[in-house]
């Protein structure tokens, strides 16, 4: 069995050759992009195509980090603050932070560091900034499955 190790990216310019059926598949979605890009020119208020993905993302996400609700709990809590479990709390939060990086960008045109920094603060309610201790890791604590292992350097 092989470590799991950080992804680290290749330094750009990539080597890569692309081969005839990879340029068959980037045409491909790129005429895909192009039918979904008409059709939401078609949408009145671009708005509620994020808005119908946000959340979800939300829940997923948060499910990575052992954070489990349902959509109905998270339903009821965009109806009664009152009614709120802490772990649809948390992917409600979790959503607060999407939208906030959504306008950030939509604001700036370019997704920025400091950006990145403003959504961990919003989430962590802290300045925390970016980690800089090695040995971070998502695991599943029944398994010990690592899910996910981040940079473990800092180099901005």
């Amino acid at each position: 069995m092989t470590q799991k190790r950080e992804f680290i990216p290749q330094e750009l310019p990539l080597n890569f050759n692309p081969t005839e059926q990879i340029y068959k598949a980037l045409n491909r979605a790129s005429r895909k992009l192009g039918e979904l890009n008409g059709f939401i020119k078609t949408i009145p208020n671009h708005d509620i195509l994020i808005n119908s993905l946000v959340l979800q993302e939300a829940k997923d996400s948060s499910a990575i980090e052992n954070i489990i609700t349902t959509h109905d709990e998270l339903f009821l809590a965009q109806i009664d603050e009152t009614k709120i479990a802490q772990s649809a709390k948390e992917v409600m939060n979790y959503e607060i932070a999407l939208k906030k990086g959504y306008s950030l960008i939509k604001k700036d045109n370019l997704f920025l560091t400091r950006h990145i920094l403003e959504i961990q603060k919003h989430l962590q309610r802290s300045n925390a900034g970016f980690r800089t201790q090695s040995g971070t890791m998502l695991k599943n604590p029944a398994t010990g499955e690592i899910k996910h292992i981040p940079p473990q350097h800092l180099a901005l």
